[in-house]
């Protein structure tokens, strides 16, 4: 009989277990087949774009396509590509990537800024990612800390020098980031700023990975009440929780201009979660929503408008 309790009491407590650290692996160790590989992230770029092949090429006949690593803290190697502006300028775009992706695929936003805005671009490899090291997604929280690093990188890259080569200022940038990268964006813009960060981009981005994976607000099944344990879970094994991930506490604190952008179809990232964001952001701000937009679609179905939003918005704080 005590041997049937026992039994019965370890299953209670270790099936919810088994489906929190379940759910904790799916989300920090997805399949990141095409990001850790350039040549299928470029093919997958061209196929997206086909007018970014072209410009690829060329800036790789020009030798102004390259890449950067640099030794973070706690040794992992981190990667990023970059290029300057075809005119210097001191206008830069430090581009983030979602959760599974690679600067390579970010190049798309490289496109518009480089090629169409005429900004230099800079585009890390998030944690896990591509050809930077690390095992596990870090859904944006800890990748601040990363990208914080990387501002100082780009900014001596790209900052205007007297003729001897001597730093002569700052540059002006601006951080855009898509889903997992605006969710990063936005955990950046509630740290103490750098002085030469000028605005914010955010691209259906969430508001905490706990709302992310907790999916429909009125979904009631098993799986809501495990995702708290999961969390917990997530903390133990990471060191971070699913509610301290949240780019909704982080935009409260933030003070520079920001651009919301959202597909009205977001389904992936609920185009709910972008009206909490805006609205715990202090001005300046500004939202659009993308009529039609699936999740990080905005851009390709609307790819002027974007271009031209963008454009706009930014022509207020960086001359």
């Amino acid at each position: 009989m005590w041997f049937l309790v026992a039994t019965v009491l370890i299953i209670i407590i270790a099936l919810p277990l088994i489906a929190a650290n379940m759910a904790v692996n799916m989300l920090v160790n997805p399949n990141r087949e095409t990001s850790h590989n350039p040549e299928k992230a470029y093919a997958q770029l061209f196929a997206e774009l086909p007018e970014a092949q072209a410009w690829v090429e060329d800036l790789r006949y020009k030798g102004a396509l390259r890449d950067t690593f640099i030794i973070a803290n706690d040794g992992r190697r981190l990667h990023a590509v970059y290029a300057p502006a075809d005119v210097p300028t001191d206008k830069t775009a430090f581009i983030i990537h979602g959760w599974t992706d690679s600067a390579v695929r970010m190049m798309r936003y490289g496109y518009m800024f480089q090629h169409d805005l005429g900004y230099n671009m800079f585009l890390p490899d998030l944690n896990g990612h591509g050809l930077s090291d690390g095992k596990y997604a870090q859904m944006g929280w800890f990748d601040r800390l990363d990208v914080i690093e990387w501002l100082e990188v780009a900014n001596n890259i790209f900052a205007p020098t007297d003729s001897l080569g001597h730093k002569i200022g700052d540059t002006q940038m601006v951080i855009h980031g898509t889903s997992m990268g605006a969710a990063t964006a936005m955990c950046v813009s509630g740290e103490p700023q750098k002085p030469f960060v000028k605005a914010y981009i955010e691209d259906c981005g969430y508001t905490s990975v706990f709302d992310e994976v907790s999916g429909d607000q009125h979904d009631k099944s098993l799986m809501q009440l495990v995702i708290p344990l999961a969390s917990w879970w997530c903390g133990i094994l990471h060191g971070w929780t699913f509610t301290e991930a949240s780019p909704l506490n982080m935009v409260s604190k933030s003070q520079l201009p920001m651009f919301f952008i959202h597909g009205d179809k977001d389904y992936f990232v609920p185009t709910w979660m972008v009206h909490p964001l805006y609205e715990a952001k202090p001005e300046p701000k500004e939202l659009w929503l993308a009529p039609g937009s699936e999740h990080a679609r905005s851009y390709f179905d609307h790819k002027e408008e974007y271009t031209q939003r963008v454009q706009f918005f930014l022509e207020k704080y960086i001359r």
